[in-house]
């Protein structure tokens, strides 16, 4: 249990009306904070894993048994983002992404194509945050077709920053709302135990998850992994894929010294190991973030471990307002979800096609989605058009004119241009583009240096 300087954290958060439950999680990683741990994981302590079990290789008989267990399994987003990086104060989950539709149009409509194909009712279930929550509710009422047996949502926790000098609860009288922050998606189990979401979901017979991200509309509920999944009897499954060039700073699979799978982040890297940490070739795979729990073993987990799981801690430093990086430093302890995967004995990888894990992160990644290079099916599942070779554009915006979604609306008020032949654009300065504008190979576009450029109308732009 925290240290006795745990108490006005304490006070603060039941004031706050948190939960014991979850103010026992947060004693827990203060606690580790106060004795000096940094949350760092040793290269000593994450060896590299050579090779996993691979989705093309999963057998045909895994169809059908994925279609036996689809009755008894959900889908759960990940959706208490608001797009603060890409200047948004709403739910990015309510961009319109494709065809005039949002990320959770597609969503609804990609369960209600299933639900009419298979005869099982795979509910939706939302993990929001205070912030996404009312307007994610309502977005979902206009789908009167949408019912389910569950709630549709049950909500995230919410913690106090903490002052880097002091370790006391940081204060910000000038605007409360930042001396608090979101605790991680590592707070996905907690938040099922102490909402009574997870007994709900067991009483109403479900007992497999799938979990991703809402901004990540390449994960879709894949029948063979989840016949995998369920007949293996597998308590933990994460999808993870090879890494590129393009992954050298983010989290890795590895293995602990007992052979265990463990999930290693950028900052829970010793700065003096950042070299081997970004070796592709030594560490191939990174987590998607697409992963499938068994809910009943979760259950008898959290009760086994007081509803303390004690995920791998992540102690972030920021300023207390993340639009000035000159007010002071806090501390946000975060875990990790995917870090589960070295709490469930017996817990898997499998490796899957990159085509899972389409993200938008940034404008860039938005752009690319809205193009061409991506067709919506009729089953609103998203896929690269046939001249891309699953191989989806690179797109780099000039963040002093495209890093606010507002500003690269303006820039490209017709749409996305053509990306369909396009291995990579780069757009360097201000520059707006005109509709129907096509790229074709690799393109780079610059703008003089305080001037806008404007492409016509029609151009077609292609490497020299």
């Amino acid at each position: 249990m925290a240290t006795p300087d745990f108490a006005p954290f304490a006070h603060k958060m039941r004031t706050a009306g948190l939960s014991q439950t979850f103010i026992d999680n947060f004693g827990y990683y203060y606690d580790q904070l106060v004795r000096g741990s940094t949350g760092y994981i040793s290269c000593a302590d994450a060896q590299p894993v050579a090779d996993l079990p691979a989705y093309e290789a999963l057998e045909t008989t895994m169809q059908q048994a994925g279609e036996a267990a689809l009755e008894r399994t959900l889908v759960l987003k990940l959706n208490g983002g608001l797009g603060t990086s890409m200047g948004m104060d709403g739910p990015k989950s309510l961009l319109p992404v494709k065809d005039d539709f949002t990320f959770l149009d597609i969503i609804v409509r990609q369960l209600l194509h299933l639900r009419k194909i298979s005869g099982a009712r795979v509910p939706l279930l939302l993990m929001n945050s205070f912030h996404t929550r009312a307007a994610s509710l309502a977005a979902i009422k206009g789908y009167s077709d949408f019912t389910q047996d569950i709630p549709v949502d049950f909500l995230q926790h919410m913690e106090p920053k903490i002052w880097k000098d002091s370790l006391l609860p940081a204060e910000w009288p000038q605007d409360p709302d930042k001396e608090w922050c979101p605790p991680g998606h590592g707070d996905i189990y907690t938040a099922l135990v102490d909402s009574g979401m997870l007994r709900h979901l067991l009483d109403a017979g479900y007992e497999y998850a799938f979990v991703s991200n809402a901004d990540n509309l390449g994960a879709v509920l894949d029948l063979k992994i989840l016949g995998y999944f369920a007949s293996q009897r597998v308590p933990f499954l994460m999808e993870v894929a090879r890494r590129t060039a393009a992954d050298r700073k983010g989290g890795h699979l590895a293995r602990d010294g007992n052979g265990r799978l463990v999930l290693r982040e950028s900052a829970q890297c010793p700065p003096e190991e950042e070299d081997d940490f970004q070796d592709i070739s030594l560490y191939r795979y990174f987590n998607t973030n697409n992963l499938w729990l068994n809910l009943r073993v979760l259950a008898d987990l959290l009760e086994q471990q007081h509803d303390i799981l004690g995920l791998p801690l992540i102690r972030n430093e920021k300023p207390i307002d993340p639009a000035d990086p000159t007010t002071p430093r806090v501390y946000q302890l975060e875990t990790a979800m995917g870090s589960a995967i070295s709490i469930f004995a017996g817990a898997q990888a499998l490796c899957v096609p990159r085509s899972r894990f389409a993200p938008v992160k940034k404008n860039s990644d938005l752009l690319v989605l809205m193009s061409d290079a991506y067709l919506l099916n009729d089953d609103y599942t998203l896929a690269l058009t046939s001249e891309r070779h699953e191989t989806p554009p690179v797109v780099a915006l000039d963040e002093r004119y495209y890093l606010l979604y507002a500003s690269m609306c303006e820039r490209f008020p017709a749409g996305a241009p053509s990306l369909r032949h396009c291995v990579s654009l780069t757009v360097k300065g201000d520059v707006t583009f005109g509709r129907d504008v096509v790229v074709v190979g690799n393109v780079t576009v610059e703008a003089p240096e305080g001037e806008t450029l404007y492409i016509e109308d029609g151009t077609k732009l292609s490497e020299s």
